[in-house]
């Protein structure tokens, strides 16, 4: 029989981290324990209010797979039990660290893999005036590669000013769903003069279709348009890349089927995180392996992560330790 634990935890961000939608000073994770005899298995994840989900309501769909723990429900089961998202993510990933320990293996030995090497990071600048988003690119100018949050009218002197500020640096850029084709047909040629080497979600997920028709000179990722695997047929022909992230995905089982099928559709892959814990980061490491590009600064946007978290050189993440996850 298998007990269960959750209780939510606040981390504190630097600062503030801002998008599109809206600026926050902390992490609101939710941490899942499971616990057969002496061992425990631990999963985290991040409720995101864009795709319907709360605090209380994650909780609640944890909660209410009680009975169903105690009479045998399993990690494969449970992918049929409750549908993608962040409270099934926390679930997957604590069942499999909870086998991990169970066979004294570590998660890429229970999944045939070689062992994992260290991964390149991008680095998040969060949204905010062009000049102020110049500061921060001066700041972290010495990392290879910075994410730029974007948002309205000022979108391209943002970019034109964090480009000033980190000349040497490679640049992709997050949109939010916030363009129309208006704004994308005359960022995108500007964009390519500036060095960006992808445009993550420019369009609203469900307006997406015109991407089929429009020309792309710098790769298009999938964000908000692209959760699971039923989701990743309707991308072909309007997308180059697809950013996996675990909360979306409903956990580790689901990521790397998604992976698997879309590298098998010829679309490259991200591995994407929401801000939160080395915890969350751990699951998605793995996934990350061989991806074209990686976003797992969570941590590094906190004022302090858990013991035993990731180790970053920089922009550089080593493979986690036992005593963290998997």
């Amino acid at each position: 029989m298998i007990e269960i634990r959750y209780c939510t935890e606040s981390w504190p961000i630097r600062g503030a981290f801002t998008l599109s939608r809206g600026s926050k000073h902390q992490a609101d994770v939710i941490v899942v324990t499971l616990r057969t005899g002496n061992v425990i298995g631990c999963g985290e994840c991040v409720p995101y209010s864009r795709y319907g989900e709360s605090l209380a309501s994650v909780m609640d769909q944890i909660a209410s797979l009680h009975s169903d723990l105690r009479n045998g429900l399993d990690r494969e089961a449970l992918q049929h039990r409750l549908p993608a998202g962040a409270a099934r993510n926390a679930l997957d990933c604590a069942f499999w660290d909870l086998e991990c320990k169970q066979h004294q293996q570590r998660i890429w030995q229970r999944l045939n893999y070689p062992a994992p090497a260290s991964l390149e990071t991008a680095y998040t600048l969060s949204l905010d005036t062009p000049e102020r988003m110049r500061q921060a690119a001066i700041q972290h100018a010495h990392r290879p590669l910075l994410k730029l949050k974007l948002a309205d009218a000022d979108d391209l002197a943002r970019v034109a000013a964090v480009r000033a500020g980190a000349p040497l640096v490679r640049l992709v850029v997050d949109a939010n769903e916030g363009w129309d084709v208006r704004r994308y047909l005359s960022l995108v040629p500007e964009l390519v003069t500036l060095g960006v080497t992808m445009i993550e979600q420019p369009f609203p997920a469900g307006s997406d279709d015109v991407l089929a028709e429009l020309p792309r000179p710098i790769p298009v990722c999938a964000d908000e348009s692209c959760h699971d695997t039923p989701s990743l047929l309707p991308l072909s022909g309007r997308y180059d890349m697809i950013n996996i992230k675990l909360d979306k995905t409903g956990g580790l089982t689901e990521a790397l089927r998604l992976r698997r099928l879309a590298l098998a559709q010829g679309l490259k892959i991200m591995v994407g995180c929401m801000v939160s814990t080395s915890l969350s980061m751990a699951p998605a490491f793995v996934v990350a392996q061989g991806a074209a590009l990686v976003d797992l600064d969570g941590p590094l946007l906190l004022q302090r992560d858990r013991h035993n978290g990731l180790h970053y050189n920089d922009s550089e993440i080593l493979p986690p330790d036992a005593l963290l996850w998997g």
